[in-house]
């Protein structure tokens, strides 16, 4: 099953989430929703931000490199399908890419 993830979402932390499949999801939502050297024990885990300043189409390419690397180090109960980047157009305007990631969850 596909599962579809934006970045930012949910707003809150669940700590104690009743099935693997939600502790998975909220796993990957905070993976790509926190910036690199932001945790203090684990400066590594999040995104690393090259993206920042670079022109749209190229920051769009790094982001995606950046959501797959994230997500395959940390979170590799999941098969990332496909990242997009859906946002209003107030969104655009401002610059802000908020990547949307569509992932399936791995049976061991």
């Amino acid at each position: 099953m596909t599962y579809t993830i934006k970045a930012f979402e949910p707003k809150s932390i669940n700590l104690a989430p009743q099935t693997i499949e939600e502790e998975v999801l909220q796993n990957v939502a905070m993976i790509i929703s926190t910036p690199q050297f932001s945790v203090p024990l684990d400066r590594g885990f999040g995104l690393a931000q090259q993206f920042l300043d670079k022109p749209y189409s190229v920051a769009q390419t790094i982001l995606v490199s950046e959501v797959l690397d994230a997500i395959e180090k940390y979170e590799p109960r999941v098969e990332v399908k496909n990242v997009s980047f859906t946002q209003s157009e107030e969104e655009t305007l401002a610059g802000k890419l908020i990547p949307q990631v569509e992932v399936n969850i791995i049976d061991r």
